[in-house]
């Protein structure tokens, strides 16, 4: 088992300080994930607008996806070493501000292969706008408070989700696209300034008995450690199956023939997750063991999918959307609280954006296998996708009881030597 130890509140903090904090850093958050999230949209509307190719804006928006994945080890490791962490995490949440607003500005007007290094550079911060920052949340709050934090974290994330695209959509229709990819690079600038009125405080120098952890650490733990092991593999594969809705929904708007569902449903789920996540920053359940809430909500997620093949009302198919991201928030917030009472002090931040590029690279997974299974029909892949969120659910099962298995079999070895 991991101890840990959190760093202690300041002196002569009130109790009213920590909902200032938290409000603070709930600012930063949303200001740079609704620029992540927008910047989607924004980019690639610039890119046709200026090239008139739109594989080129879908090559810059996995520029500035991609590297995050690959990027995602390192920068944890960065900021679980590094002493001047509000230094560390402004700079790179500005670093991301600034090169959306550099692209704004070479988009058309410099060689393609300058465009997508300046992306990818950018791409490489977006650890710190997901994993890493939340990762902040134990050291800026005291433990009786972070069961909503985390729920309201969550909610940052859906609010993104649901509000960062249409943003775009409506900068980009009132000011031009070019202006709208430096609005959100400005946002999240600014959301990376704001990291300055975190209380943060510097860590300890090299004389202190604190080690950070190597570069592998988090990957160690997630392999090895049962709790995280189970949180993150088995929230990985459902996110397998979210991957692929997307493509889903689309296939189901034409079986339907309703074509507000291609997006009406995505939409549908993420205002059911964002339902969720309220309910639970409200009144929190099952925090005490988040490994089995991330498991019984990955099964619950499944059902009313499941469900969705059964109906030819495209109503009540919405509704099943919306009951399944009710699960979703939930989850999210269970699996956030997990990690950070799982994984040392030491290496928190590298499981954080590790976890975090684990589950995209799943869900990138998911929506590639629908793209290439898609003649087998909607019908079948929502099932398939409902499959993947119990098949989840069993794995997070099978690996927790395989760590109490291993651990009553040590335990018995050790009473049986003399």
């Amino acid at each position: 088992m991991h101890m840990r130890t959190r760093t202690p509140a300041r002196p002569g903090t009130r109790p009213g300080t920590h909902s200032w904090v938290l409000a603070r850093y709930l600012q930063v958050a949303l200001l740079v994930r609704l620029a992540s999230e927008g910047a989607r949209v924004a980019v690639v509307v610039l890119a046709v607008e200026r090239t008139g190719s739109a594989g080129f804006g879908g090559a810059l928006v996995a520029a500035l996806l991609v590297p995050s994945v690959v990027a995602a080890p390192l920068a944890g490791a960065l900021a679980d070493r590094v002493r001047r962490r509000r230094l560390f995490h402004a700079g790179c949440l500005v670093c991301y501000g600034t090169g959306l607003t550099a692209v704004a500005v070479l988009i058309g007007r410099a060689p393609a292969p300058v465009v997508l290094t300046v992306a990818g550079a950018a791409g490489c911060c977006t650890p710190l706008l997901t994993g890493g920052l939340t990762s902040l949340l134990s050291d800026l709050l005291p433990s009786t408070t972070l069961g909503r934090a985390f729920s309201l974290d969550a909610v940052s994330y859906n609010l993104a989700g649901i509000t960062g695209p249409a943003l775009a959509s409506v900068l980009t229709a009132v000011t031009g696209p070019a202006l709208a990819v430096v609005a959100l690079g400005a946002a999240a600038t600014v959301g990376g300034l704001l990291v300055f009125a975190l209380p943060l405080r510097a860590r300890p120098g090299q004389g202190s008995a604190r080690r950070p952890a190597g570069l592998g650490a988090a990957i160690v733990l997630l392999v090895r450690d049962p709790r995280l092991r189970s949180l993150t593999w088995a929230s990985g594969l459902g996110q397998l199956g979210v991957g692929a809705l997307p493509v889903v929904c689309v296939l189901l708007a034409a079986r339907y023939r309703t074509p507000w569902m291609a997006g009406g449903l995505m939409t549908a789920m993420a205002l059911g997750s964002l339902a969720g996540s309220l309910v639970y920053a409200w009144r929190p359940w099952g925090a005490r063991r988040p490994e089995r809430t991330v498991v019984a909500l990955l099964f619950a997620t499944g059902v009313p999918l499941a469900a969705v093949p059964l109906t030819d009302s495209a109503i009540v198919a919405a509704g099943g959307f919306v009951l399944a991201g009710c699960c979703t928030g939930p989850l999210f917030a269970a699996l956030l609280t997990g990690r950070d009472r799982y994984a040392p002090a030491s290496a928190r931040t590298q499981v954080f954006t590790l976890g975090a590029s684990i589950k995209s690279t799943f869900a990138a997974g998911g929506a590639a296998l629908a793209g290439v299974w898609q003649a087998a029909g909607p019908r079948s892949l929502v099932v398939a996708v409902a499959a993947c969120q119990v098949v989840a659910a069993a794995l997070g099962v099978l690996l927790l009881h395989e760590s109490r298995s291993s651990a009553d079999h040590r335990s018995s070895d050790l009473s049986a030597k003399p």
